[in-house]
């Protein structure tokens, strides 16, 4: 057997055993101890001290979390005056919404975000903890203020118009993901969305990359996915829309012929699968083997889009990571997403019944 699978093993019996005692044990000096140690801590084998063995199965949720203030018009959206609207405020931010999902999946998952150090901040963490989510990897900036992201819907439900307050993420450096990688590394599947800086993204991409980390990234919008590195090696699962995919290819066009263009174009910036997303119509998957899928969407009303992008991501990290094959993930997505349609709230009152229960109608 070889020597660092034996010191896992040996550290799994006792994970208070020493450095020492392992290098009687094993009949190695201290120092190369030490270094396999290092090197198992390194790749997330190993996290903290005492020795904790990474676990199975987990999920690690990387960018936003910030307030959500969603108004939906009471009629249809007259522009240039004054609309009446219904008001709600709730948690928002892709990576947070995600986790959400995940923990009322009851998903073993982790957030990593950023807030201020303030009142909302402070009732952000506390409810995505409620939720089944580990919070204690993420940091609350002294002096910052937390996110906050207002949406307008109209009477539909259709996004009309959305704003960000994100100017607290250009401090999520990718210093703060070094210090936390043991931790990042442990994980099955790394989860990020496009809140984070371009350098941070960078850094995030190139080492999943060099350490062959199963790494998703959500694009979140036009804007914000064209922080995105030319070289896209060591992105797993690409989530876009149709839009965003246009503009990010320059290929233009509904038909699956043009959907199948612009993910080749994205495969070739060395991404492994792109996942578009075509809202109401369902999503279109193409793979660098060449697989392709289209999936429709399951039976369901229309009460809210806002929060079906997220649901469809936490459905397939799910399945993806509860040994489904990748096509029974993409149909738990839609499962997930169909519930998402239906609800008021930008994360849905997700169950594993309920999504096995869509699989199977």
């Amino acid at each position: 057997m070889l020597k660092d699978q034996r010191i896992l093993e040996l550290i799994k019996e006792n994970p208070f055993i020493t450095q020492q005692q392992l290098s009687e044990k094993l009949n190695l000096s201290r120092s190369a101890v030490a270094g396999y140690i290092s090197t198992l801590t390194k790749k997330g084998e190993i996290v903290g001290r005492a020795y904790v063995l990474k676990e199975e199965s987990k999920i690690f949720c990387i960018g936003g979390a910030n307030i959500d203030r969603k108004n939906r018009t009471l009629s249809q959206v007259q522009y240039g005056t004054s609309n009446p609207v219904s008001s709600l405020q709730s948690l928002g931010g892709v990576a947070r919404n995600v986790a959400e999902n995940l923990g009322k999946l009851t998903c073993d998952v982790s957030l990593i975000a950023l807030t201020g150090e303030d009142q909302d901040g402070e009732w952000l963490m506390k409810q995505t903890k409620q939720q089944g989510v580990d919070v204690s990897q993420s940091f609350a900036l002294n002096g910052e203020k937390t996110g906050a992201y207002t949406s307008i819907l109209d009477s539909s439900g259709e996004l009309v118009l959305a704003v960000a307050d994100m100017e607290l993420y250009d401090r999520f450096t990718a210093g703060l993901l070094e210090a936390k990688w043991p931790h990042i590394a442990s994980s099955e599947v790394i989860f990020a969305d496009t809140n984070l800086p371009e350098a941070t993204l960078s850094y995030l991409i190139q080492r999943a990359d060099k350490e062959d980390r199963h790494l998703w990234i959500h694009t979140v919008s036009t804007t914000k996915m064209k922080r995105l590195p030319e070289d896209l090696s060591g992105v797993g699962v690409l989530f876009i829309n149709r839009e965003e995919a246009a503009e990010l290819t320059g290929v233009h066009g509904g038909t699956k012929e043009k959907w199948r263009e612009a993910c080749e174009l994205m495969i070739r910036r060395g991404v492994s699968k792109v996942v578009i997303h075509l809202d109401t119509d369902g999503v279109f998957v193409r793979t660098d083997t060449g697989e392709e899928e289209y999936a429709a969407p399951y039976p369901h009303t229309v009460e809210d889009g806002a929060g079906v992008k997220e649901a469809f991501i936490s459905g397939m990290l799910f399945g993806y990571t509860h040994e489904e094959s990748f096509r029974d993930s993409i149909l738990l997505g839609m499962a997930a997403a169909a519930e998402a349609w239906q609800s008021k709230e930008t994360v849905a009152a997700l169950s594993k019944e309920k999504l096995y229960n869509q699989l199977q109608s």
